[in-house]
């Protein structure tokens, strides 16, 4: 009796034990990631800092200051022979006088912006598109497909371009621009997802049910794509952040007094050899928040992969 007793207090204490849902499983694994955790930490530095912007110096980002072109920060070694720009500007001035910190900081704003909206714009229209394409059919499929070929056929920068040409330059239709071409791969990757889970028991549950085409790629294909879905989005982002600073660098982007990274990059390279801070700042931040998406996009994929738990 005892040795039954002691069997189904052990059994019982088993089934006691709190189950884990497979988001906190994967959020274990996300942050047991080290290089996902410092990733995450650095854009949410920059993110912050661009936020507060205004408070952190006192200088607006436009204004200007010609007695000050130019200048090096207080610390920069060997400036003894360069005009010295103060101890309250950080990074030093601009070809205007212009405070170089404020300028990277209201420079991350509009980057970012540009990167979040983008992606969201080509979220929305590459998970409708791929998700209908992969369950209405063969017909339809086979032909909505092949239009997203021919659209990966032409020069990606070259349909950016005709589009900010068509949009006239405008900044919040520039997110828009980039975004509707970017959500080509986005449309693929949730095309292949369907067909692979629309043959499922639970699909044709809800068919039997007499739920119907819409509602079922809402309610029950969608969640199941969300996984390669979210970690595409991490990735989309520094993407699209490179295509603005492109643009930007090529004179088609964000326009003065305005800034973003592309366009103070842009400066900077102008004037690499006399005052290489100007391209040194832009550059180590716009290269720590596109490393930091992709360290966060790595650790979300290793931590939503199935075959890795």
């Amino acid at each position: 009796m005892t040795g039954g007793a002691s069997a189904d207090t052990a059994l019982d204490r088993a089934f006691d034990v709190p189950g884990r849902s497979l988001w906190a499983d994967a959020r274990r694994r996300l942050v047991g990631n080290k290089a996902a955790v410092i990733g995450m930490a650095v854009l949410a530095c920059v993110t912050l800092t661009a936020i507060l912007a205004p408070l952190l110096s006192p200088y607006p980002y436009d204004a200007t200051d010609y007695g000050l072109i130019s200048c090096a920060p207080d610390w920069w070694p060997g400036s003894g022979a360069m005009c010295r720009a103060g101890g309250e500007h950080w990074f030093g001035t601009d070809a205007v006088g212009r405070d170089l910190f404020v300028r990277v900081l209201y420079g991350a704003r509009v980057s970012l912006a540009v990167g979040l909206v983008a992606s969201l714009v080509s979220l929305i229209l590459g998970v409708g598109y791929g998700a209908l394409a992969g369950f209405v059919g063969p017909r339809l499929d086979e032909l909505m497909m092949r239009f997203v070929d021919v659209l990966y056929s032409l020069p990606y920068i070259f349909l950016v371009i005709v589009l900010m040409v068509i949009f006239n330059r405008n900044f919040y239709l520039m997110f828009v621009a980039i975004g509707a071409v970017e959500w080509l791969t986005m449309a693929r990757i949730v095309r292949g997802e369907t067909l692979s889970i629309r043959q499922k028991e639970f699909i044709e549950a809800a068919r039997a049910a007499g739920v119907g085409p819409f509602s079922t790629i809402l309610r029950h294909i969608v969640p199941n794509v969300v996984s390669p879905v979210v970690v595409y989005v991490t990735l989309t982002v520094p993407n699209v952040i490179l295509a603005e600073s492109f643009l930007s660098f090529l004179g088609l982007g964000i326009q003065e007094p305005l800034t973003s990274w592309g366009v103070l990059i842009s400066q900077g390279a102008d004037q690499m050899e006399s005052a290489p801070w100007l391209l040194m700042f832009p550059t180590l931040f716009m290269a720590a928040t596109l490393f930091s998406f992709n360290f966060i996009g790595d650790g979300l994929r290793d931590a939503l992969d199935p075959k890795d738990r």
